[in-house]
């Protein structure tokens, strides 16, 4: 089984970067700055974006940009997206490969990625896109769903592993968003 990233089954969701909440994520903007730029390319390549938005009334809608990239957002109350109605249907089919973003990494973010992998989906958490307000809380919630079996990675380790080469006809307008 290769291990890389593959393009052709990836779906990246992107979990609650809303406006209300993002200035009081510990380095909100890097989160936000690295989800778009997975979001952007997921869109070059033609890789779904799913995004979430938890509570909407309270916490406001999402980030502008990273709200435009998303094919679909879907509101919710539970932290587990997966409770959500239409989530799962939503990542049905031969995209079996989740590439995980968002906030906050301890609540929505590490109990979507519980859920998903507890129905037996391959679950790729992208490190440095994920984001809480207390860092502490944010490496423990890495902590537990790497050994829970979510793969943890990097935006660029993501977007290199989607492009696989410098020959790929994309590449050069990814690396515009990697610089």
């Amino acid at each position: 089984m290769n291990r890389l990233c593959d393009a052709s089954r990836s779906t990246l969701i992107i979990i609650d970067l809303q406006q209300r909440l993002m200035p009081a994520i510990h380095e909100g903007d890097a989160v936000v700055k690295n989800a778009l730029r997975l979001a952007q390319t997921a869109k070059l390549l033609g890789i779904p974006v799913i995004g979430t938005a938890q509570n909407p009334d309270g916490l406001g809608p999402n980030v502008a940009e990273v709200h435009a990239q998303c094919d679909s957002v879907f509101s919710k109350m539970d932290f587990d997206a997966c409770a959500e109605k239409g989530f799962l249907d939503a990542i049905a089919g031969d995209r079996n490969e989740l590439i995980v973003a968002g906030c906050e990494a301890h609540v929505c973010v590490l109990q979507s990625v519980l859920g998903l992998l507890g129905r037996g989906h391959h679950v790729r958490l992208v490190a440095d896109a994920v984001g809480s307000r207390v860092p502490f809380n944010r490496q423990i919630a890495l902590d537990r769903a790497k050994t829970a079996g979510a793969e943890l990675l990097t935006t660029e380790m993501v977007l290199f592993e989607w492009m696989r080469s410098a020959a790929h006809p994309r590449f050069k307008d990814m690396l515009r968003l990697v610089k």
